[in-house]
């Protein structure tokens, strides 16, 4: 066990997640700075890249509340975001066959070339930013953070 200056005692490991868990914070806030300089010539933010690239992950048209669902984002900012999108373009809202209310979002060909935009320009940085780095390390922190995520979904069903 670790003490702290506030007198809260830890486990040697969750003084190392809490480390973590800081540095992420800030990695977190440098990564869509540099998302958002990255894709800005292309009318993007990180925030409207990341919407655009879950439509394209997943395997058919989704909700807005499963695509946030899958972001792992609130809702109601992705349905603002959806919107403004949907305003420009970039994609475009479809009946529903199983839900009279939440319909389908879909991306349209100019959402498709600004994603793929986006995706040529992140290639070089992606490649630049990763140069140096072991790809197991990579790999073994993929594998971490993967298994957080997992253990604060399960305790986000528990509450919910």
């Amino acid at each position: 066990m670790v003490t702290d200056m506030h007198g809260i005692k830890r486990t040697k490991a969750a003084t190392a997640l809490t480390g973590l868990f800081l540095d992420l914070f800030r990695l977190n806030n440098l990564v869509i700075t540099s998302g958002d300089r990255l894709v800005a010539e292309l009318g993007l933010t990180s925030a409207r890249w990341q919407v655009l690239g879950t439509i394209v992950a997943a395997d058919r048209p989704q909700p807005v509340a499963w695509l946030a669902r899958d972001m792992g984002a609130n809702r109601q900012n992705v349905q603002r975001i959806a919107n403004d999108l949907a305003e420009e373009g970039l994609l475009a809202f479809k009946p529903n066959p199983h839900h009279r209310r939440a319909q389908l979002v879909v991306l349209t060909d100019a959402g498709k070339e600004a994603f793929d935009a986006a995706m040529r320009l992140q290639a070089p940085w992606v490649n630049g930013l990763s140069e140096g780095i072991e790809v197991g390390e990579l790999e073994t922190t993929h594998s971490v953070v993967k298994a957080l995520r997992r253990k604060l979904e399960g305790e986000a069903e528990e509450q919910a």
